[in-house]
């Protein structure tokens, strides 16, 4: 049985998915099986699928009718040979040591989940940005004792997971939605023994020509209002919330009512999702101005919550077209 399963949900990206196979199939870390989960493409990706698995016996493929990116990252889950699982996203790549030094921190720290840092990436491989957590590396964090881990980016494909972690907590992502990743990281980190942290820059993460969004999915980003309807409610649930309740709080900041807004703003300044935002924030959290994390944030960052706070989104809009 492998050590580990590289888990790589597959849905019409021929054009990327050579690359990500060969960064998998390369890792220093051989003791490996690349699992690809055909999620219904249209594409050649499910034939390019069949071929890498034919010249690599640690490639298998799993097909199957489209469930979207949460779905089939669940396939990946009940399918999994390996003791540890990886979700990189197939038009993304590792660098050749990320298997090999994630897992070596998780069994040095006994935990259930290992972090490692990434960077934005453009589509001739020019890194844009890197990102990194304010952790001490390689040191084991118990989640009760570090709430903060709740801040931590809640991507899927930049943490190796102890697969039995899912088998143990019933947790899983959820399908066909927009923001799957924050809803599934924040439910499992409560209920990790241990969480370590490399800063080991080790997932490219490929941004795409043309990503801002356009005017037709534009109203999906309400989505992140359900998102956070499932989080804080999970939290209550479970007698959790009073316990996060500041992180809680700074996370409905961070990424629905500052990150979403401007997300909204720079395509469309007017639309009604900015207020809508605003109302939800306020009426759930209308003391936020109060959260400590809030010292954290940068300078532009301050700026841009400040804009959106005083639904200044034209201006929001312009500081972000100057930046960028």
């Amino acid at each position: 049985m492998p050590k580990v399963t590289v888990a790589v949900p597959v849905y019409n990206v021929e054009k990327y998915l050579e690359k990500c196979a060969d960064s998998i199939l390369s890792q220093t870390e051989s003791d490996i099986e690349l699992l690809f989960i055909d999620d219904g493409s249209t594409d050649s990706s499910g034939a390019l699928c069949d071929s890498i698995a034919r010249r690599d016996p640690r490639a298998r493929v799993i097909h199957q009718e489209n469930k979207g990116l949460g779905g089939a990252r669940n396939t990946g889950i009940e399918n999994a040979l390996g003791d540890w699982i990886i979700f990189p996203d197939s038009d993304d790549w590792l660098e050749p040591e990320t298997v090999e030094r994630a897992l070596k921190a998780a069994e040095d720290a006994g935990a259930d989940m290992s972090l490692f840092a990434f960077r934005s990436v453009d589509e001739r491989g020019t890194a844009i940005s890197e990102h990194f957590e304010n952790l001490p590396e390689g040191t084991a964090l118990d989640p009760r004792g570090r709430r903060d881990l709740l801040l931590i980016a809640p991507s899927a494909w930049s943490k190796l997971y102890r697969t039995e972690l899912f088998k143990r907590t019933g947790v899983r992502y959820p399908p066909r939605v927009w923001y799957e990743d924050i809803r599934t990281t924040s439910k499992l980190l409560p209920d990790c023994r241990r969480v370590v942290y490399t800063g080991y820059v080790g997932y490219n993460y490929l941004q795409r020509p043309g990503s801002i969004m356009n005017n037709m999915t534009l109203a999906r980003n309400r989505e992140i209002i359900d998102a956070f309807e499932d989080i804080l409610g999970w939290y209550r649930e479970r007698g959790l919330f009073d316990e996060y309740r500041q992180e809680l709080e700074y996370l409905t900041l961070f990424h629905l009512y500052l990150t979403a807004s401007v997300r909204v703003a720079r395509a469309d300044p007017g639309h009604p999702l900015l207020e809508e935002f605003a109302v939800w924030v306020k009426e759930r959290f209308p003391d936020y101005r109060g959260n400590p994390y809030l010292k954290g944030l940068g300078r532009s960052k301050r700026l841009a919550l400040w804009l959106t706070e005083h639904k200044l989104y034209g201006l929001l809009k312009l500081a972000f077209q100057l930046k960028g």
